[in-house]
């Protein structure tokens, strides 16, 4: 459908944007003092306005210097207002340079406000027929509103048109000027009538109309309804003449005189040569990559392809260098003069393996048993400190002597899990620098898909130490199983082992562990993914491990409450099952589920076990419930209710600590190839929040007294990726203009106008949208949707045709991973697929399916991990009482207290929103409540 619509003319509040900037970024500085983070906060909001709104015209108006016409009207207009800081007042001309430069015109009038330019030009479109927006944080601008004027806060992703200033102050928007008038306004020092705030001027206005109706009916006020309505009329009449001067304070001029006109604002071309120098001095790399082509325009550096190691079939890398020392020097460190010793080496070197060495169990419950240091390769020492054999430093010794080589940056550590490090680093206020190479992650960053080792058990996994110096050394060290036993409940506990035995093994993997750090430095370089790693995986580990610290509280009464409904319901299921089946039997067992269903009732078999036995799984009893049998469905809810008390209402509270009330998590960096995040204990990511009892579970995560939950989500994320790697122009579209996309989908695909579509059809056109994202065959649609495979092929062949960049992308994909073995994510992180070539065509085709989803869900955690880090870096150097508790799947969840509610949402929603840069844009929904759940 061909676009009539005329694109609006876009104007940009810049002394709004430049004050929320300064309050909302941290003091950003560049290598020479030069403060940055304004600059950059509002430059951001520019490009991202000019990406969303690409045809507009958009102008950039600020303040001028100097007093105004309100200043002469009343000499204290303002007068309260502290000088602007000098931190801020510098950045003020870079900003100015930079719009000139971007060829956006920047408007800058002596003598009236910003808002007085901004009303005249909004007013002159009105009258030539021309939409106009304007973006600003002020609420005073909308008295501009009208049925072609729209108030746009992009830091609040809000958008206010008539109506939506009625919903959100009360009134419409031609009596905002009366509502500040009434009110005043301290910030400008707009005096307004004393004793009328907020719900006062409100409820005047709603019972009387604007100013100059209520002082035309002063008699009917003691009639309204609100506190201190008698005495009110008498306030009003003895400050008639500063009610009215407010209102003359209050009102934005739409007559000032320009030398232009609002179509005669048209953007130059950007002088790229000047944007360069000036993202060179204030040291804007992201968007000096851009420049200088060495960005893909996906915000990553651009590397040279190559492929896997040797399991991948490497293409043109260059093979890290093994080093093995001629000789080894391993031994226990007993003594604080031979520790101090052992680590005057490590002055000297300029670099210390460090690996901690605790008790199985959680990271608030598990001692700290010793720790293994490792120098220079074939050099390391193990420093006990809890043993059956006594004769070991104290814990006090061990800190005398490594804290100071931990907090300085002359020494650079390498280590593995440095999250594990953290967690006895944080409860003990001990600092750390240059935590540089934490082989866990660099491990995972360099092929996140590495084979276990076939000579390890099964307990070992494919990023586990052991078998990574298998995989990478060529090393074939002793095992802790060598030393305690196999995994499990026999296993001998660390402390019981010899520290003259075990210690010169500890010592070996501290040092074999220095040694991978070397060699996947290496290939990390080698394969570009150094960026990933320096920039977005290792930023993440020390805010995860104060999310974990920080925990979060537990409703422990009412999950316990829940729990004994659950079971009672549970009860009350098998009872029914029971009377359907008309036997009794036991529904946790398939093999008596399966005798009951296809034997005694005669329902069809869907599909079989391995063994040939009818299965029982969840989509097999699906599929007969949506036939209409009663029984499966009633196996389902018992199963759903089973599986929520067996995971999360039943150990809840036994995972919670004594004495804080809170629950600690653990996640797991490396717990999905693509680099999403998973949880442990309890894993919060696998909640279901579709379900009521998904929800009353999520109603169990509370907010402490004086504080709220506040949940921050990605809006599609993925699907927005998806757009922006496709490139598909109606997609994109779409995006920007803020449309429903499944609704534009359902039109698109249907045939239909927008408005006419029906909830059922958007239904069909969210189960195509996401289904394509992972893979689902028109097949697989028909079952989703009920329809015909017939049908449901028609849907997908006119989504590509409608969507063609979709196609090409996919397309694209397969052809690139086919041809490299790996596909990668905006930001460069490689998702390798061994089985792209595989003879069997199941699992050839699995891994194309997984080729075209791993760069979005790649994709979308990697901006996650980021913004987390953004978010996270900002609140330490705030003063606001708030701190991030979780985080799942697209979502971040804080605590919050009420006091500084506005300002840090404000500044979550601008740190998430603009912590990437696509051609859509990134959208962050905000919930406030009590619970998680409420907050949703």
């Amino acid at each position: 459908m061909a676009d009539t619509q005329p694109k609006p003319v876009v104007l940009v509040d810049g002394s709004s944007y430049l004050f929320r900037a300064f309050h909302a970024l941290p003091p950003l500085t560049n290598s020479a003092g030069q403060q940055t983070g304004a600059v950059k906060g509002v430059i951001s909001m520019l490009r991202k306005l000019a990406a969303d709104y690409p045809d507009s015209h958009i102008a950039v108006v600020f303040d001028a210097k100097g007093p105004t016409f309100r200043n002469e009207i009343y000499d204290q207009y303002k007068a309260n207002r502290p000088p602007m800081p000098d931190e801020l007042r510098e950045q003020i001309e870079p900003i100015h340079t930079i719009v000139k430069a971007m060829g956006l015109p920047l408007l800058s009038i002596p003598g009236v406000e910003a808002d007085d330019v901004i009303g005249t030009l909004a007013n002159q479109a009105t009258h030539s027929g021309q939409e106009c927006l304007i973006s600003t944080g002020d609420k005073d601008m909308a008295q501009l509103v009208s049925p072609h004027v729209t108030l746009m806060d992009t830091m609040k992703n809000e958008t206010l048109d008539v109506s939506g200033v009625e919903k959100k102050y009360g009134f419409p928007p031609e009596l905002m000027v009366d509502y500040l008038a009434l009110m005043g306004d301290k910030v400008d020092n707009i005096p307004g009538v004393p004793g009328v705030g907020q719900k006062t001027a409100l409820a005047l206005i709603q019972g009387l109309g604007g100013l100059d109706d209520i002082y035309a009916n002063l008699d009917k006020i003691k009639d309204l309804e609100f506190r201190g309505a008698k005495t009110m009329a008498k306030k009003l009449e003895e400050h008639r003449e500063q009610a009215y001067l407010s209102h003359e304070l209050a009102t934005i001029k739409l007559d000032v005189e320009l030398d232009f006109k609002v179509d005669e604002l048209v953007p130059t071309d950007p002088d790229q040569d000047a944007l360069l120098g000036l993202y060179q001095q204030l040291e804007f790399k992201t968007w000096i990559r851009e420049l200088t082509g060495e960005d893909n325009g996906n915000g990553k550096a651009v590397a040279a392809k190559s492929g896997g190691d040797r399991d991948q079939g490497g293409q043109g890398e260059v093979r890290p260098v093994l080093v093995k020392p001629e000789t080894t020097d391993y031994r226990v460190v007993r003594t604080a003069k031979d520790l101090e010793s052992f680590l005057a080496r490590a002055d000297k070197a300029g670099r210390l393996t460090i690996l901690p060495v605790r008790e199985i169990g959680h990271y608030h419950q598990s001692d700290l048993v010793g720790v293994a240091l490792a120098l220079e390769p074939g050099v390391g020492a193990y420093v006990p400190l809890i043993t059956e054999q006594g004769d070991t430093l104290t814990e006090n010794e061990l800190w005398q002597a490594l804290a100071p080589r931990l907090a300085t940056y002359a020494v650079r550590k390498s280590g593995y899990d440095f999250k594990a490090l953290w967690h006895i680093l944080l409860p003990r206020d001990h600092k750390a620098a240059h935590l540089g190479r934490d082989t866990l992650l660099m491990a995972f960053v360099y092929d996140s898909t590495v084979r276990r080792d076939t000579r390890l058990s099964n307990h070992f996994g494919p990023l586990s130490l052991d078998n990574l110096f298998r995989h990478y050394l060529e090393e074939d060290p002793k095992t802790i199983e060598d030393f305690l036993g196999k995994f499990g409940k026999r296993q001998l506990p660390i402390q019981s082992a010899d520290p003259a035995e075990i210690g010169p093994w500890f010592a070996e993997r501290a040092d074999l562990t220095g040694r991978l750090a070397d060699w996947l430095e290496q290939g990390l370089a080698s394969r570009g993914l150094t960026g990933v790693y320096e920039h977005i995986e290792k930023p993440l580990i020390k805010v995860l491990a104060e999310v974990e610290e920080n925990g979060t509280l537990l409703d422990v009464p009412y999950i316990r409450q829940l729990s004994h409904d659950f079971k009672q319901r549970m009860d009350a299921l098998v009872s029914q099952c029971h009377e359907q089946a008309g036997t009794e039997f036991n529904l946790g067992s398939p093999k008596q589920l399966g005798e009951v269903l296809f034997t005694k009732l005669g329902l069809p078999v869907v599909s079989k076990t391995a063994s040939g036995a009818p299965s029982t799984n969840e989509d097999v009893l699906t599929e007969l419930a949506e036939q209409g049998h009663d029984l499966p469905k009633l196996i389902l809810q018992y199963r759903h209710l089973s599986k929520l008390v067996g995971t999360y209402t039943d150990p809840l509270p036994d995972l919670v600590e004594d004495g804080t009330g809170r629950l600690h998590t653990s996640y797991n960096q490396t717990g999905a190839q693509t680099g999403r995040l998973s949880s442990t204990d309890p894993n919060l990511q696998n909640i279901p929040i579709r379900s009521d009892e998904g929800r009353s579970i999520r109603r169990a995560f509370v907010a402490p007294k004086g504080y709220k939950v506040v949940a921050a989500d990605y809006s599609q994320i993925e699907l927005r990726i998806m757009t922006h790697l496709s490139q598909d122009a109606n997609l994109i579209k779409a995006f920007r203009e803020g449309r429903d996309i499944h609704r534009a989908t359902a039109a698109e695909v249907m045939g239909i106008e927008e408005d006419k579509v029906t909830s059922e059809q958007r239904r069909s056109a969210k189960a195509i949208n996401f289904g394509l994202i992972y893979g689902m065959s028109a097949y697989g649609l028909a079952r989703q949707l009920g329809i015909s495979r017939t049908d449901a092929q028609t849907y997908v062949d006119t989504y590509f045709e409608r969507y063609p960049g979709v196609r090409r992308y996919m397309d694209e994909t397969r052809a690139e991973a086919a041809e490299t073995g790996y596909v990668e994510t905006l930001y460069g992180r490689r998702l390798y697929l061994p089985d792209i070539k595989a003879g069997k065509q199941m699992l050839r085709r699995a891994a194309e399916r997984t080729a075209i989803n791993a760069p979005m869900q790649g994709t979308a955690a990697d901006i996650i991990k980021m913004a987390m880090v953004d978010v996270a870096n900002w609140l330490h150097k705030s003063r606001y009482r708030a701190r991030m508790v979780m985080q799942v799947h697209d979502e971040l969840v804080f605590e919050v207290h009420e006091d500084d509610l506005d300002k840090v949402t404000e500044g979550i929603r601008f740190r998430m929103q603009h912590c990437a840069s696509m051609d859509v844009p990134l959208i962050v929904d905000i919930g406030v409540g009590d619970s998680w759940e409420s907050a949703h």
